[in-house]
């Protein structure tokens, strides 16, 4: 067991807190992780607000890179010295997903068997099993996916969670390609991640809707080709036009990703898609939210589909390598994510900031 300087939220709605934990030594199926990196994401928040569950006290972080330090007596699949992405979808490897090979699906994913604890033997609880606001952390080994050690780790960590949750709700949930119309609402970091996998795909137009001008703008940076700020236009109805210009007779959108996570802007997302077309929900709701009354003729007679993504559904082991070799290759710019690096004390004034839009991704860098 070694002790080491790690962020917890202690009670619902308390500031952070700096303090010292225990992390035990690797057991079987696990990895002990030198963080280099961490991004301050939305879900910590929720963690901190009590959004996601009571299990306080939480080690807060997840959006992680970092280097093996040590493994399980059982563990082959990484090994100490190995710069890996950490993830929160270990997948099981025998659930009915799995065994049909859509491991992407898998539902089962684990954790680490032993407890980080306080000083005093208290457990934590690892926001979605990681807990990286620390110099160390434990996790399943299956947590760790390796990819190449040139990258640099604030940029790459953040694959970990709401950039690939962006970029995988684009294509792998959404099937955006070329020929395809993507629009995207809501310009966060999620969103921008979800605007810059429409681009990757090559789908045109890209129509970026957000309400913050600012945001509009880096937008169009990320791959939108057209912007609607919708606080001064029926979103819905631009949507339909955009689409209509490069594809006549288009009802909306082939695809629309909904990245806020409310039922006003799901609605928007259900209407501005073309027949036949997907909305794709990534933005994460609140338990008291409910879909919004449609009459179920319109979901009927629209067609298409509507759907949920959880993580991008991404693979880790396949989906993680490929995109920081495309970020090495300069084809996907994940730099542009990182908004600020910050020390391992910042945390509760970057919440701050992430709270009024003035960052995509506060890095804690150690």
């Amino acid at each position: 067991m070694q002790q080491v300087k790690a962020v917890i939220a202690r009670a619902e709605g308390a500031p952070v807190e700096l303090v010292t934990i225990n992390v035990p030594d690797p057991g079987q199926g696990e990895a002990v992780v030198k963080i280099q990196s961490c991004g301050v994401c939305h879900t910590d928040l929720h963690y901190r607000e009590g959004g996601i569950n009571d299990e306080f006290p939480f080690l807060l972080g997840h959006e992680a890179a970092g280097v093996v330090e040590a493994v399980g007596p059982d563990v082959t699949s990484v090994a100490p010295g190995d710069f890996v992405v950490l993830n929160w979808r270990a997948v099981c490897g025998s659930c009915r997903a799995c065994n049909r090979g859509e491991p992407q699906y898998c539902f089962a994913t684990f954790n680490a068997t032993q407890k980080m604890t306080l000083e005093d033997g208290t457990e934590l609880s690892p926001a979605l099993g990681i807990g990286a606001f620390a110099e160390k952390t434990l996790v399943a080994a299956g947590q760790c996916t390796k990819v190449d050690p040139s990258a640099r780790p604030a940029a790459v960590g953040l694959l970990g969670c709401g950039v690939m949750a962006g970029i995988g709700a684009a294509i792998n949930t959404g099937g955006a390609t070329r020929g395809r119309s993507v629009a995207v609402i809501g310009c966060g970091g999620v969103g921008m991640a979800a605007i810059a996998g429409a681009a990757l795909a090559g789908s045109s137009p890209i129509i970026a809707v957000d309400i913050d001008p600012k945001k509009l703008e880096q937008a169009k940076t990320m791959g939108a080709t057209h912007t609607v700020d919708s606080s001064a236009t029926d979103a819905v109805e631009e949507i339909r036009r955009i689409a209509a210009e490069t594809y006549p007779g288009a009802e909306g959108a082939d695809i629309v990703v909904e990245a806020v996570g409310r039922p006003e802007t799901w609605k928007q997302a259900f209407y501005a898609r073309d027949l036949a077309g997907t909305v794709v929900l990534v933005g994460v709701p609140t338990p008291d939210m409910k879909v919004p009354d449609l009459p179920l003729i319109d979901v009927f007679g629209r067609g298409g589909a509507l759907k949920s993504s959880w993580y991008g559904d991404c693979l880790p082991s396949r989906d993680f390598p490929m995109l920081v070799d495309l970020y090495q290759q300069g084809r996907l710019d994940l730099d542009v994510f990182v908004s600020e690096e910050i020390g391992i004390g910042d945390i509760e004034a970057a919440f701050e900031k992430m709270h009024r839009g003035e960052v995509l991704r506060s890095v804690v860098v150690l």
